[in-house]
């Protein structure tokens, strides 16, 4: 059955597994680990190319170019985007990189959003920009008329996140990728804190979406990935080439074994994240020690009629400013029981993350100052655990940097 209609719980669970069995005649219920790192052929022809291989047939020759526990990951993938063509990436970084390469050219230009990932911001300037002669402009792509204004001929790619790390600002896809397509480049987004599940940019007009594995779509911190999915057939090929031979940045068999394992359950879990983030969200926003709450489900965020548009959920990840100073911080910190200090997100436990000193400290405090990444900021990935524990967690910690003059709302536990 054709994935584009079935609905995305169906192919969370079953697509792409199904007659990937060991063996001839037989049908695991899973698909197994396929760990062999090459494979016997029938015979050779003259002429012989490995382009001949067709993995979707059963016919694989050298694990770097195919194997079928990965060949399953990829075909689930390109279900839940809602694309043609997956790519499973040993990184979300990777996922990322692989898929400018497949883009640009020196001389080629970029437009991205100025509130990205710090790795991602790193890597454009670096690499791409220091390295290879690529120019990029980071601009405010909430304001679309500034995505607009930073369009030049050579611009050959537009690069998103939607909503970003950490201040979880979103951009309007289906608006960019007008503005994207009237100048002839690509959109490409990364969709990691929506998942597939709350957000399909392919469907709103992106020509690329990559996600980090690591995150939602495994979704339980034992396994580092990306994915790449695409509807184009010539970047698709491009990309496959880079995967397979040019950088040879493919997941592994067991790691897309857990990727797997943890989709068939992505449905369960973002209800659940989403559930507890907007709990959090709410009572945080009324707190006197919270100066500020950035999470696109509340009425009060800028961007809530646009979530509401272009997304089916909320997600999972919120940031929150304090109202202390480094040390009230620190404190805060400290006093969580249940949100270790970590960075990455998405796993099923929380986790609490400072982006001035961890994710975000690549860039200069020039750099976070302009952006709006204070000393106070946390962000914080919300998990599946008990609402009522995740709340009295935080009451508790934010006692001790409230004014005791002051006085705080009790959580509803």
């Amino acid at each position: 059955m054709d994935p584009h209609n079935r609905s995305i719980e169906t192919d969370a669970v079953t697509y792409g597994e199904r007659g990937r069995g060991p063996a001839p005649g037989v049908e695991d219920v899973v698909v197994p680990v396929h760990l062999s790192s090459t494979y016997s052929i029938p015979e050779i022809e003259r002429g012989m190319s490995l382009e001949a291989v067709d993995a979707d047939q059963g016919e694989y020759l050298y694990s770097r170019l195919s194997n079928p526990t990965r060949n399953a990951l990829e075909h689930r993938l390109t279900a839940l985007a809602g694309g043609e063509h997956a790519f499973a990436m040993v990184s979300g970084t990777a996922a990322i990189a692989t898929t400018m390469m497949g883009i640009l050219s020196p001389g080629d230009h970029v437009v991205a959003f100025e509130d990205l990932y710090g790795g991602t911001r790193s890597m454009l300037k670096r690499l791409f920009a220091d390295r290879l002669g690529v120019e990029v402009d980071f601009v405010d792509a909430t304001d679309t008329a500034a995505v607009e204004a930073a369009m030049r001929p050579e611009t050959e790619l537009v690069w998103m996140e939607t909503p970003t790390n950490p201040l979880i600002h979103l951009c309007d896809i289906a608006a960019i990728a007008e503005i994207a397509h009237a100048h002839d480049a690509a959109l490409g987004v990364d969709n990691t804190f929506s998942s597939p599940y709350f957000q399909r940019p392919l469907a709103l007009g992106a020509d690329v979406v990559i996600h980090s594995t690591t995150k939602y779509l495994n979704g339980h911190s034992d396994s580092i990935g990306g994915a790449i999915v695409t509807d184009d057939d010539a970047l698709a090929e491009e990309i496959g080439f880079l995967q397979q031979v040019g950088l040879g940045a493919m997941l592994s068999p067991f790691d897309s074994y857990l990727t797997l394992r943890g989709i068939k359950t992505l449905p369960l879990r973002m209800e659940r994240h989403e559930k507890n983030a907007l709990a959090i969200a709410q009572f945080l926003e009324d707190h006197p020690a919270v100066s500020a709450v950035h999470y696109p489900g509340l009425e009060s965020h800028p961007q809530h009629e646009l979530a509401r548009k272009q997304m089916s959920g909320f997600g999972g990840v919120l940031s929150v400013e304090l109202a202390t100073d480094f040390e009230g911080v620190l404190a805060f910190i400290d006093a969580l029981e249940h949100f270790p200090l970590a960075v990455s997100l998405g796993g099923v436990e929380s986790l609490v993350e400072h982006p001035a000193t961890m994710t975000h400290s690549p860039l200069t405090q020039a750099e976070r100052d302009a952006l709006g990444i204070s000393d106070s900021l946390l962000r914080i990935s919300v998990g599946i655990e008990a609402t009522d524990d995740l709340l009295a967690d935080l009451d508790g910690a934010l006692s001790t940097i409230v004014d005791p003059d002051s006085p705080a709302p009790t959580a509803d536990v």
